[in-house]
């Protein structure tokens, strides 16, 4: 019998990485609204506003692509 490898299965590493998505997006999305408060960007144009959102809204995904990979690697 081969000994059972250490580490989490896959069907636990995704619900593990679930968890820590929706708490990162919901500390991310407080941090993004308490800038988006700051006065220099409510005082600026409409469309470094509408740029500063469109760059807020997307980023996100980039810390969250090494977990992604974690969760769907290797075999189950």
């Amino acid at each position: 019998m081969e000994p059972r490898k250490m580490g989490l299965r896959r069907r636990q590493r995704k619900l593990v990485g679930a968890a820590v998505m929706v708490l990162f997006v919901v500390v991310y999305a407080l941090f993004a609204m308490a800038i988006s408060q700051a006065r220099p960007l409510q005082e600026a144009s409409k469309l470094v506003q509408g740029l500063w959102y469109a760059v807020i809204g997307v980023s996100w995904i980039f810390p969250m692509m090494p977990l992604i990979r974690w969760m769907e690697r290797g075999p189950e």
